[in-house]
């Protein structure tokens, strides 16, 4: 039979594509393996030799079959994708932390400096549940299922350990694939998202992560701190999300804190089987003995055997700790009445003293990095509470609470009307008095209540799992020193916040700049901040300060080039504040998948961060489809995490790559250039008559919504202005149409108006923030693609409106598909990059019958056609595209 693929060097693409054929065949029928094969051939021949477009082979198919064809269409992407990310195809060169150790070594940093800059190092992927995943956990489940069982064919395993034959298994997985239904029937819920970033920490971070770390302990040559951990935003991400309560964040840690505890608890009963020394045969450590002793295991059976009477006693303790925090008993109760365990550094304790003399026996024979040492390294890293969850609210939102509180209290009848400066005061002789607020002969509106219902459940967190289940509390849209004070005295109601002569706050109160304006103000708020003396207690217990930039709302405000470059000024801008006050920089990288949404790859973003901005700490969001595509498999998540280890490393430690004649010759090319693109910009999005309607009709914005990706609303409010429109259905609608405009627009213009080129060149070559940003931006131009752009506008009803926009946006990409390709030198876009190019060209063929199968849906949609199965396709095509374009979101 033809193979579904398009010629590709990929044998594992070609394999699957061939299994995914048989199934289609075999399940779909013959003549839809025929039809889908025509237009596969046509489309393919198409982007070859530039053949006719395959319109009329997608006419002949009725509806039933146009969703069986976006079905195929679909899992050959995700097949494709999966195979790619077997093969490294979006791996980095060099990026683990051993190549990291040499690159420095070459550099004169040694490894003393390394273990300094660890002691207090903190890299942290934080997921987050925002709705740019369309696939259902049932689809990435198969897809996981196939790479298991892939990589035992690369063994050379003929049977899986079930006695299935390995082919076999491939290709039911795929037949089930085949069979499972694609889009969800009900929109998801908090609850649903919290399970869906679990099974993630659960069967990938939990296993991985210790793995990882002894990796890094022998590169070291030395233990290393753990300074990797998780984090995650599920459950405690309010911010234009009604839907996320008090019971969302008491759901999120508990059923965290569950799967960690239940995971230890398997580890020590493996463990407890290993670990069958006798007293008889070999010397024990009195501290074994100790807890041997301790433990009340008194079988005959194990008398001798002190490591396993120890480990029921440590099993014991921690399944009543299972008992303590959930209220049930564990999976496999303990045998054994014991204490539970009031927090995870004791049970770290007992489980090194067992560590401890198996380490020194007999020269290191039973060294203790094996089970037990991953044991310890997963309560170090994930403790009671697995990842930590951060708190999420606007500013706004906090505004309008204090100002009830504070009126309720009789302290300040109109808080809203106060300035900036009265704010500030009033705030802060409310912070520095023990009195509450709250009191319970007043009534509060139903969203004060709310709040204060939040920070009571962040406080009984702490009290049950321990302080690092909640850290941080992210401030939205932070624009003044009032919106952090805000946060303060709404923590100080719960007695997370406590005055006093040097005042204590659990929990930090974290500042995200978004806007262009809101960056650009931010190093004057910071400054503002820490001249505050009761702060300067808190962030010295602290010992850093976290600041959020955000790279979606900076983005949409002023674009591609101009949000990159305020984020690196606002960075590098903050440096001295920072340094000036004392106070160790964590910045917050608030990235998306896609490149207009800070996307494109972590090891190139955290090696183009200004000079000194990274200091060992850094975390960054991890969002929608690259959840799966980063972490979907225990391999590709070694790969990533070691990625974002070793950049840490170089960018922290590495000495500076320009001059400082050239740092100031290319900062202020990037501020002409940035200035051009940012007018470019907002003339066309903001300052275009009709811009709003064109693009509403234009992409399926509004049938997006009908997807049921995630918890929270596409729009801050009911306004149908793009200022109101959150920033990932943005993005996502123009990837859909293939226009991209998020990641490229205004660009062009600004290297057509920059006079000296040469210098361009030179800072593509010599400069990574630049050389980074150009290289997303390229990712961006080889997926879109005009011609199909074209038709999309075709759905726009004014034809003066379509016209005069699409044109202007047409024009916009050629000017930067041509400017790109003569500052980098190439003939041809992704020309110098192969692997990547190779990727995008096998699916293009691919993407294009679904954008045309989209458009004459959303048209007979839009014209009242009411067939339930018009509607399913819309769905199905959005959820092909966007598996296929990978980073749309």
């Amino acid at each position: 039979m033809a193979a579904l693929p398009p010629i590709t060097n990929n044998p594992d693409v070609r394999y699957l594509g061939r299994v995914l054929g048989d199934v289609i065949r075999a399940l779909g029928g013959e003549r839809l393996f025929t039809a889908t094969e025509t237009i596969r051939s046509a489309s393919v021949e198409r982007h070859r030799a530039g053949g006719p477009p395959v319109d009329h082979h997608l006419e002949a198919l009725s509806l039933d079959e146009t969703l069986d064809f976006v079905r195929g269409f679909m899992l050959f992407s995700m097949l494709a994708n999966l195979a790619e990310d077997r093969q490294g195809v979006a791996a980095e060169e060099g990026a683990d932390v051993a190549a990291a150790l040499d690159r420095l070594t070459r550099d004169g940093v040694d490894k003393a400096a390394v273990a300094a800059l660890l002691e207090q190092a903190l890299v942290a992927p934080v997921l987050t549940a925002h709705p740019t995943e369309v696939r259902r956990k049932s689809m990435i489940d198969h897809r996981n299922r196939i790479a298991a069982l892939m990589a035992l064919r690369d063994r050379g395993v003929e049977t899986t350990a079930d006695g299935d034959q390995v082919d076999e298994a491939i290709v039911r997985q795929v037949a089930l694939l085949w069979q499972t239904r694609v889009l969800r029937r009900e929109r998801l819920y908090v609850a649903d998202e919290v399970e869906t970033a679990l099974s993630y920490l659960r069967d990938v971070f939990l296993p991985v992560l210790p793995a990882l770390y002894q990796r890094w302990d022998r590169a070291m040559g030395e233990r290393v701190p753990s300074f990797l951990r998780p984090g995650s935003w599920i459950g405690g991400d309010r911010d234009g999300n009604p839907f996320v309560t008090a019971q969302s964040l008491e759901t999120a840690l508990a059923r965290a804190a569950e799967t960690a505890i239940v995971y230890y608890l398997d580890q020590l009963h493996a463990l407890g089987a290993e670990l069958s020394i006798s007293r008889e045969l070999a010397p024990v450590d009195a501290a074994v003995l100790a807890l041997a002793e301790a433990s009340g295991d008194t079988a005959e059976s194990r008398e001798d055997e002190p490591y396993r009477r120890a480990i029921s006693g440590i099993y014991a303790r921690l399944a009543a700790t299972h008992r303590a925090i959930t209220g049930r008993d564990a999976p496999r109760p303990g045998a054994i009445d014991r204490e539970p365990y009031p927090g995870p550094a004791e049970l770290r304790a007992d489980l090194v003293a067992l560590a401890r003399p198996l380490a020194a026996a007999g020269g290191g024979l039973l060294a203790s990095g094996g089970a037990i040492g991953r044991l310890i390294r997963a309560v170090e890293v994930f403790g009671f509470h697995l990842a930590t969850l951060d708190m999420r609210q606007n500013s706004a939102v906090h505004e309008r609470v204090v100002a009830e509180l504070l009126q309720r209290a009789g302290v300040c009848e109109d808080y809203a009307a106060l300035d900036e400066d009265q704010r500030v005061m009033l705030l802060r002789h409310e912070l520095a008095s023990p009195r509450p607020l709250v009191t319970p002969y007043a009534d509060y509106s139903e969203e004060t209540q709310g709040e204060l219902a939040i920070v009571r459940a962040a406080a009984a967190a702490h009290a049950r799992y321990g302080s690092a289940c909640i850290r941080q509390y992210i401030v939205s849209m932070t624009k003044s020193v009032s919106d952090l004070l805000e946060v303060n005295l709404l923590l100080k109601e719960a007695g997370l916040y406590r005055p006093g002569a040097e005042p204590e706050a659990a929990i930090m109160a974290v500042p995200l700049f978004e806007t262009i304006e809101d960056l650009e103000a931010a190093p004057a708020i910071m400054a503002e901040w820490f001249a505050l003396p009761e702060n300067r207690a808190t962030i010295a217990a602290r010992g850093h300060q976290e600041v959020m930039i955000g790279y979606s709302d900076s983005n949409k405000d002023g674009g591609y080039l101009t949000s990159t470059w305020q984020l690196s000024k606002a960075s590098t801008a903050l440096k001295p504040v920072f340094e000036a006050a004392g106070v160790g920089m964590q910045l917050f990288h608030g990235r998306g998948g896609a490149v207009g949404r800070g996307g494109g790859s972590s090891y190139a973003a955290i090696l183009a961060q200004p000079p000194g901005t990274v200091q060992g700490r850094i975390r960054i969001t991890e969002q929608g489809e690259v959840i799966a595509g980063k972490y979907g498999t225990r391999e590709s998540a070694a790969t990533n995490l070691e990625a974002m280890a070793s950049a840490t490393l170089v960018a922290s430690l590495e000495p500076p790559q320009l001059s400082n004649a050239e740092n100031a010759a290319f900062g202020a090319a990037m501020d002409a250039l940035s200035d051009t693109a940012f007018a470019a910009y907002r003339d066309l999005v903001y300052g275009t008559e009709g811009f709003t309607t064109f693009f509403r009709q234009m992409t399926p914005i509004a049938e997006i919504s009908g997807l049921k990706i995630g918890s929270r609303p596409a729009s801050r409010t009911k306004s149908q202005r793009i200022e109101d429109l959150r920033a990932i259905p943005w993005v996502f609608s123009w990837a859909q149409a293939r226009v991209m405009l998020p990641g490229w627009y205004g660009v062009g213009h600004a290297i057509a108006d920059f006079a000296d080129k040469p210098l361009l060149a030179e800072m593509a070559q010599g400069w990574p923030l630049f050389a980074a940003t150009l290289a997303n931006m390229e990712m961006v131009l080889a997926k879109s693609d005009m011609g199909i752009a074209e038709r999309y506008a075709g759905l726009v009803e004014d034809e003066d409106l379509r016209t005069r926009v699409f044109t202007t946006i047409r024009d916009g990409w050629r000017r930067t598909h041509d400017g790109l390709l003569a500052i980098t030198g190439q003939a041809r876009l992704l020309e110098k990059h192969p692997a990547l190019e190779a990727s995008i060209r096998l699916r293009l063929p691919y993407i294009e019958p679904l954008n045309l199968l989209q458009i004459e849906l959303m048209r007979r949609h839009r014209a009242g056609e009411t067939d339930d199965r018009i509607g399913q396709g819309i769905l199905l095509s959005i959820n092909a595209i966007a598996t296929a374009l990978r980073n749309s979101g």
